[in-house]
């Protein structure tokens, strides 16, 4: 069975986004030490991004964890969809099998 890229990218692309959006709110509005070296990590990784008490940092935050998550979703399901058919013979087998 093979992965829909672009079901399997958008995917991706919401959960991540939307885990660092949800630990940013936590940590802004609930708890300031909750998930801290999370975001620190973010930051290490994101340019532009800064892991401050600023909604503006959030949301560019969550743009690029929205933009990574649609290159790593599609990058997976591709991945994934060309070693499921790699041509040698078993797999041709099973397709005539499903056909």
């Amino acid at each position: 069975m093979k992965l829909s890229i672009r079901a399997t990218a958008i995917t991706c692309a919401l959960i991540w986004a939307g885990a660092l959006f949800f630990v940013g709110l936590i940590n802004r509005y609930v708890s300031q030490e909750y998930g801290w070296w999370y975001l620190k990590l973010v930051d290490s990784i994101y340019p532009g991004y800064i892991a401050a008490f600023g909604v503006k940092n959030l949301l560019v935050g969550v743009g690029y964890a929205l933009v990574d998550g649609l290159v790593v979703g599609t990058l997976f399901a591709w991945i994934y969809n060309k070693v499921l058919s790699c041509g040698c013979c078993c797999c041709k087998t099973e397709e005539k099998k499903e056909s």
